[in-house]
């Protein structure tokens, strides 16, 4: 079959490679939609994979054609981290903190192939109606509910509370769709691009107030900062936003070494801020996991992520939609592969 192997870092190539053949305790999906993630990126360019050679992509739904015959036939969404379910976080089903993973296009072959072999427990089904292209997006979606949850008490939030969300790629825009869906108004944007302001429009979120990230001033207050750049700028500016007892989220992958300044130290002390991690998502099977709530939402058609895809390719031309993201030559939001 065919399928993008990163061989080494700046090495990623279209290769023919063998089948993956079904096991005990997993099924073979035929990849029908697959999302570039910006950390595909660093993984191509940057850092490399944990095991190269290695097929790499994690955002991917498709088609059970082999292994449990529950399975056979089934569209499903794929949760791509693979918990040891032995450590003390998954004794607590808290996969999402597993201290001996594996993950699904950074540790073993994930989903820019024709095929993927895929744990059964990582599996969901899809509801009639859900399609491909968004239950390729499950994954950045249930991140974006699993941050949400970490700021609120389980989506609750008074509504009087201002909330901004920095930065508008694929998290930050969706989380911002939760959010409303969740039933808050009081929401500012903040971006660095023309083209980031357009996108909310495009998704009917103009209700919300955008504001270029440069044009901030002190009188611009929130309870609440979800960072979805990872930069110190973007951190230290959700330190001087934040009124008193408010909460800071730290969501984006981090860009590089992120140190406090003394001022900014004292800031987080006499404002008493919290100051919460998050990361990945709750996949634990329960009707109220992240991924459930968000397959509820999609469902019922709350959530359009669809509406984010700005570029589609063929398998063949992946290297294309990655040269757009690390180069940045045009606008796009998610860039969506169709094996």
């Amino acid at each position: 079959m065919k399928a993008w192997v990163l061989e080494d870092i700046n090495d990623i190539r279209l290769e023919e490679i063998d089948k993956p053949k079904a096991k005990e305790g997993h099924a073979i999906v035929k990849v029908a939609s697959a999302g570039i993630c910006g950390s595909d990126i660093a993984r191509v360019y940057e850092n490399g994979a944990h095991n190269m050679p290695l097929v790499i992509g994690h955002e991917f739904s498709g088609t059970v054609i082999d292994g449990d015959d529950k399975w056979k036939g089934s569209a499903v969404g794929v949760f791509p981290l693979i918990p040891c379910k032995k450590c003390e976080m998954c004794r607590q089903q808290k996969y999402e903190m597993c201290t001996d993973y594996n993950y699904l296009g950074s540790r073993c072959d994930g989903g820019f192939a024709k095929y993927v072999s895929v744990p059964l427990d990582n599996l969901i089904r899809l509801p009639q109606g859900v399609t491909a292209d968004q239950a390729a997006m499950l994954e950045p979606m249930a991140v974006a509910v699993h941050a949400i949850r970490r700021a609120t008490d389980n989506m609750r939030l008074p509504s009087q509370k201002k909330i901004a969300v920095s930065g508008l790629g694929t998290i930050g825009l969706l989380m911002i769709m939760f959010l409303i869906d969740g039933g808050y108004n009081n929401i500012l944007a903040i971006g660095n691009k023309e083209y980031q302001k357009q996108m909310l429009d495009k998704c009917n979120l103009n209700n919300v107030e955008y504001i270029n990230s440069d044009s901030i001033s002190d009188k611009d207050k929130v309870d609440v900062y979800f960072d979805c750049v990872g930069n110190y700028q973007s951190i230290l500016r959700g330190v001087r936003m934040l009124r008193g007892e408010g909460v800071h989220l730290a969501v984006g992958n981090p860009a590089s070494d992120i140190n406090f300044d003394k001022d900014t130290y004292w800031k987080i002390l006499r404002k008493q801020l919290k100051i919460i991690g998050t990361w990945n998502s709750s996949f634990t099977h329960d009707e109220d996991d992240d991924w459930h709530y968000v397959l509820k939402r999609l469902s019922k058609g709350a959530i359009k992520p669809q509406t984010l895809i700005t570029h589609t390719f063929e398998l063949e031309k992946l290297k294309q939609g990655l040269e757009i993201m690390k180069n940045k030559t045009e606008g796009y939001v998610k860039i969506m592969i169709k094996p």
